[in-house]
C-alpha cells in the first residue's frame, strides 16, 4: 500500500483526492493534505478522514508518505518540488512542471541528488483513443507524416479568473498555451516527434488578464512534418472542443470531443479488418474536464516505483514540452521563428511583469 500526500487543495486536487480517498486504486491510500488556504486544506482532510496541514514540512515530519503529488499553482510547482525532494518520498507534479526552463532543471537535478522519481502529470496519454493512435504510429500505419494539428476551444469566463489571483498572470500560471493547451501541446509533440521551430501569435480576446486566451503556433518538426496549434479559452457560450489530428501518406485519424476523448476519423489504406471497429470501440471515455486517464496515470506512477520501471512522463519529458512552450510564447514576444534549443531571453512566463 502506498501512501499519498496532497500538497495543494484548488481545483485539480478535486481529481487526486476522489481516486486516491476513494478507493479507486487498491494499492493506493490518501494518507495527508496540505493547502496554505486552512478552510481548503480542511475540507479534504475531514470529507477523507486523513490529517491535514497548512505547512508541508509539519506533514512530511509527522505522516508516513511514500509519494507527494503537488497541485499548487503552476509558478510554484519548482520552489515545492525543490523543497520537498530532500525528504527522499517520490513527487508527482501537475502540469506544466514549472514555467521557466530553469526551474524545471532544477527540479531534475534536486530529485536526481535525493535519488527520488519525478512524474509530471500528463493523463490524456492515457485516453484510450490516444493510446490506439500511438500504437497506429508506432506500427508505421502513417507511413510519412504530412501534419498534425490540435485544437483546444474551450470557455472560461472572466468569473474563472477571477477564482483566484494568480490566475491568468505571467508569474503563477501563464495563459492558454500553458495551463489549457499544454496537455494538446504534449500529445502532439509525442506523436510527430523533435520540432525544430515554432512561429506564433496570439491575443487576449476576451479576458480580462495579463496573459493570453487566444493564441495559433505552426510547429516544423525533425522529420518534416508541420504541427498546428490552435488554442483558445474564448469559445462562447460553452466549450467546443479539446482534438487532435494526424495526417500521414497512408492515413487520417481525427481524435475529438472535449478532452481528446473521442474517436471521430480512423482511415488507413491499406484498411485491416479491424479497422471497421475502431471508431466505435475506442469512443469509451465518458466527459470529464480533466480528460480520462487520471486513474491509470497514478496507477503507472505506483507500477514505475514498485518495480523501479521508467516513468511514461518524467522530468526530462516534460521539461520537452515546456521547451516548447516557452519557445511559443519567445515567437510571440519577438515577432520571429525560434529554433529549437534556445536560451529564452523575451519568454514572460515565470515572471513579474508590471503594466
Amino acid at each position: 500500500m502506498f501512501n499519498f500526500a496532497l500538497v495543494g487543495c484548488g481545483r485539480i486536487a478535486k481529481k487526486h483526492a476522489e481516486i486516491l480517498g476513494g478507493g479507486q486504486l487498491p494499492d493506493a491510500r490518501l494518507a495527508a493534505v496540505c493547502d496554505v488556504v486552512r478552510e481548503r486544506a480542511r475540507f479534504y482532510g475531514e470529507k477523507y478522514g486523513v490529517p491535514w496541514f497548512t505547512d508541508m514540512h509539519q506533514m512530511m515530519a509527522q505522516v508516513e508518505i511514500d509519494i507527494v503529488n503537488i497541485l499548487t499553482e503552476s509558478g510554484n510547482h519548482a520552489r515545492h518540488t525543490i523543497e520537498l525532494a530532500p525528504y527522499g518520498k517520490h513527487i508527482v507534479v501537475e502540469k506544466p512542471m514549472a514555467l521557466k526552463l530553469s526551474d524545471a532543471d532544477a527540479m531534475i537535478q534536486a530529485c536526481d541528488r535525493a535519488g527520488i522519481k519525478l512524474f509530471v502529470v500528463k493523463q490524456n496519454r492515457y485516453n484510450y483513443p490516444v493510446l490506439k493512435l500511438r500504437e497506429a504510429l508506432d506500427r508505421g500505419r502513417f507511413g510519412k507524416i504530412v501534419m498534425g494539428t490540435v485544437r483546444v476551444r474551450w470557455c472560461r469566463t472572466q468569473e474563472y479568473y477571477d477564482q483566484d489571483s494568480w490566475r491568468g498572470t505571467w508569474a503563477m500560471d501563464g495563459g492558454v498555451f500553458t495551463n489549457q493547451a499544454s496537455h494538446h501541446i504534449d500529445l502532439l509533440e509525442w506523436m510527430l516527434g523533435e520540432p525544430e521551430s515554432v512561429f506564433a501569435k496570439s491575443t487576449t480576446a476576451l479576458a480580462d488578464i495579463e496573459t493570453e486566451d487566444t493564441g495559433v503556433a505552426v510547429i516544423k518538426f525533425a522529420s518534416g512534418a508541420l504541427g498546428i496549434v490552435e488554442a483558445t479559452t474564448a469559445a462562447r457560450p460553452k466549450d467546443l472542443e479539446g482534438s487532435l489530428s494526424i495526417l500521414g501518406e497512408h492515413g487520417t485519424v481525427e481524435i475529438g470531443g472535449f478532452a481528446v476523448n473521442e474517436m471521430k476519423v480512423w482511415n488507413f489504406s491499406p484498411p485491416e479488418p479491424e479497422d471497421a471497429e475502431v471508431v466505435e470501440k475506442y469512443r469509451q471515455n465518458p466527459p470529464n474536464v480533466y480528460g480520462f486517464g487520471h486513474v491509470a496515470y497514478l496507477s503507472h506512477v505506483i507500477e514505475s516505483v514498485k518495480n523501479s520501471t521508467p516513468a511514461l512522463v518524467d522530468g526530462l519529458v516534460g521539461r520537452k514540452s515546456l521547451e516548447l512552450i516557452n519557445a511559443i510564447y519567445e515567437s510571440i514576444e519577438t515577432g520571429r521563428e525560434v529554433h529549437l534549443r534556445f536560451r529564452p531571453e523575451k519568454c514572460r512566463l515565470g515572471r513579474v511583469v508590471n503594466g
